[in-house]
């Protein structure tokens, strides 16, 4: 792998990530000094001499005191010296808010990405929640996907076909499918009559199947808690849910379980008990094509 020579910075949100990175890209650590004030505000302090040199800040915008220290971490390296300035977000917070719904609001996403864009060259994502959120920086901006990974890791979990939890979202299913080798397809609502709505699978049979939902996000697992037990009343063997961005909200965890899921994955972007993905292979390939 051949890799022009730069540092690496992982926020404090995303140190195993950096670190995951600087094993692929075979780079080195930024030495940094994290700490919080009496009064709780962050500092930050570059160690290494990094004059001249192109460096990539590793942090998840979640929750908001992160973007804060991402904000100072990029001014810190900016007064360093550096030269080209990559930030990669695994999870882009606010990423959700990308328009008006009500008037008075804030665009969240575009104010985020717009403070992000000021010390930044280039900026990387890994699936956000909408492509044209990267439109909202003011730099080149570019996605990459933990798909890829998810898949691979269901792989090994003799999946017999995988779900969209929706019809907008059956094309991540379809990748995942692909990799894996088996069926997709996507939870379809239908309206019985004023106070009933059923949901179960457009076209296949779940009956003494193994499942895997996959989406991008879980935040409060609501949506994701009603298909596994339809899936269940449908006879399905094993239901698994995966996902990108485990936030993780409001009991997710207890909804997911006692509806019955055999197994909650999610990838690194927020580091907890079900982080069972990395997601620095997809960001050190979308670097250093980037970079080339």
């Amino acid at each position: 792998m051949c890799v022009k020579i730069m540092f690496i910075l992982g926020g404090t949100s995303a140190r195993t990530i950096a670190e995951d990175i600087s094993k692929e890209l075979q780079q080195p650590l930024i030495k940094v000094t994290y700490k919080r004030f009496p009064d709780d505000e962050f500092y930050v302090r570059i160690l290494d001499d990094i004059k001249g040199e192109d460096v990539l800040i590793v942090q998840t915008t979640y929750p908001d005191t992160k973007i804060v220290e991402l904000l100072l971490m990029q001014d810190a390296v900016y007064e360093a010296g550096a030269n080209e300035i990559t930030v990669a977000l695994p999870y882009f917070g606010y990423s959700r808010q990308d328009k008006k719904f009500e008037d008075g609001e804030p665009i969240s996403a575009r104010a985020i990405a717009e403070h992000i864009s000021l010390h930044a060259d280039y900026v990387i994502t890994v699936d956000p929640h909408k492509e044209h959120l990267l439109d909202f920086f003011n730099v080149p901006a570019y996605s990459c996907s933990a798909v890829v990974e998810i898949a691979k890791y269901l792989k090994e979990k003799d999946v017999d076909f995988v779900l969209a939890p929706d019809k907008g979202a059956k094309k991540r299913a379809q990748q995942a499918a692909g990799i894996i080798g088996c069926e997709s397809d996507y939870m379809e609502k239908t309206r019985i009559d004023g106070t009933t709505i059923k949901i179960k699978p457009k076209n296949l049979d779940a009956k003494n199947k193994n499942v895997a939902i996959i989406d991008d996000i879980i935040s409060t697992g609501g949506t994701m808690a009603k298909s596994i037990r339809e899936l269940k009343k449908q006879g399905a063997k094993k239901v698994s849910v995966a996902c990108t961005h485990g936030l993780f909200v409001g009991g997710a965890k207890e909804k997911l379980l006692s509806a019955g899921c055999d197994e909650i994955i999610s990838a690194d972007t927020i580091e907890d008990e079900f982080s069972k993905v990395k997601t620095a292979p997809c960001i050190a390939e979308m670097f250093l094509k980037i970079s080339q």
